[in-house]
């Protein structure tokens, strides 16, 4: 059984094996780039096909001497390769590697992400298509609004997770970009063609116009992006837990059986996978300023922004990479309470109604500012009182019954007329 906290796929992206591997990838398509150009022999494209590896443990151990990543690889793989390794990294620099490596690696999360998306888009198409008329009461201010249905709340969610899905498209996009192009990034050692078919073979585009580093907004844009995802997923995370609330009860995450909710109070029963998400959706939102900053490099390169990086981008991608497969579980478990939702709703004799009873009285003739009067009296009479009934309290109120027959009075407490216009939101949504 995997377990859950690990999230292989995703490690696996951001391992010392992948990038070394990137790399070597990067090296490669290189060495097939200048050998398609003539410039390498084809014995010694073939010994560098058999033999270019890399031992983990000997580049670090390299690394110690020599204090340079790169230097240290380009060693272990030429004591692999033998003679034939002079031909590898022709006319490149460190970043060439550093960078476009970089790119695969992130591409690879966004493929990882969008697969984890998807999933959740499909939980919450179904919870939204099963609760379109599952009535329930809307909120503002966290004061009770006026009827909405469950089903009318996921629509909203399921259309920002589909956003999400178009700014993962445009994203992988974006950082599929490669370079070849050497020291200062202006080709004087290399021929571009190297790096139009070296990034043709790793399926990456080049850069328009790099320095000796490809730009880092390319890279503050994929943290951004991966905090708005984060973000979207704080605001479902959020509202779950709100709606958990003893005092409101309408939804519930699935609670385990065995499942322990604290350690002096048997009863509990936490929202913890929902505070989680809201959790680390915070750390990835802490990371954007790093990503920023790291735009702006002196000249033509520095490194400043390298060791930002190494931390950063593995712990964004990781950590999203985990949230949405929580809220996909999430809302695959998620308890649903329509009858809590319907008590909820009519708390105070349906005060939540006062809207239509303003609008029919204002349409059989009575002038807004007084039918404003009349239905606020009735309703704050109601508010915060036990027994408190705006219901009643209008059908005592000789100003409304002068106007208002009863059968009219009784229509303004029927929730179909917040239902009725669901299907344009749901034909948008393809529901």
């Amino acid at each position: 059984m995997i377990d859950r906290y690990t999230l292989p796929e995703m490690s696996h992206v951001w391992n010392d094996r992948a990038k070394y591997q990137s790399w070597l990838d990067v090296e490669i398509a290189a060495c097939e780039a200048n050998f398609e150009l003539g410039r390498i022999p084809h014995d010694a494209m073939t010994q560098i096909r058999q033999k270019a590896a890399f031992d983990e443990n000997r580049i670090l151990e390299i690394e110690a001497e020599v204090r340079h990543d790169v230097i240290a690889f380009l060693t272990n793989v030429n004591e692999h390769v033998g003679d034939a390794g002079r031909f590898i990294h022709l006319g490149m620099t460190s970043s060439d590697v550093l960078d476009t490596g970089l790119a695969l690696q992130m591409k690879a999360s966004v493929k990882l992400l969008k697969e984890e998306l998807n999933q959740l888009e499909a939980a919450i198409h179904s919870l939204a298509k099963q609760h379109k008329n599952t009535v329930m009461i809307g909120r503002s201010h966290a004061i009770h609004g006026e009827p909405i249905t469950f089903g009318f709340k996921l629509a909203g969610w399921l259309a920002e997770t589909k956003r999400n899905g178009l700014r993962l498209d445009r994203l992988e996009k974006d950082i599929s970009a490669g370079q070849i192009s050497g020291a200062m990034g202006n080709y004087a050692n290399t021929d571009p063609e190297v790096e139009r078919l070296a990034c043709q073979k790793l399926g990456l585009t080049p850069d328009t116009a790099s320095t000796q580093v490809i730009s880092r907004d390319r890279h503050a844009d994929y943290v951004q992006t991966l905090a708005l995802i984060g973000a979207s997923l704080d605001r479902f995370a959020t509202e779950i837990r709100n709606l958990q609330r003893t005092d409101v009860l309408e939804v519930e995450e699935n609670f385990a059986k065995g499942q322990k909710g604290s350690s002096a109070m048997p009863h509990k029963r936490n929202p913890i996978r929902s505070e989680r998400i809201s959790g680390l959706s915070r750390v990835l939102r802490g990371y954007v300023i790093a990503a920023i900053e790291n735009v702006a490099l002196w000249h033509e390169r520095d490194i400043s922004h390298s060791s930002t990086e190494r931390m950063m981008l593995p712990d964004c991608s990781t950590t999203l990479h985990f949230m949405l497969r929580e809220m996909t579980q999430i809302m695959q478990g998620l308890g649903i309470y329509p009858e809590n939702m319907k008590r909820n709703m009519n708390i105070y004799g349906g005060v939540v109604f006062s809207q239509r009873v303003l609008l029919a009285l204002v349409e059989c003739g009575m002038s807004r500012e007084k039918a404003y009067q009349i239905v606020q009296r009735n309703a704050h009479s109601a508010w915060n009182k036990e027994e408190g009934n705006f219901r009643k309290n209008l059908e005592s109120d000789n100003e409304v019954l002068s106007v208002l027959k009863a059968d009219h009075l009784a229509n303004c407490f029927n929730t179909d007329s917040y239902e009725s216009n669901l299907d344009v939101i749901w034909e948008r949504l393809g529901l």
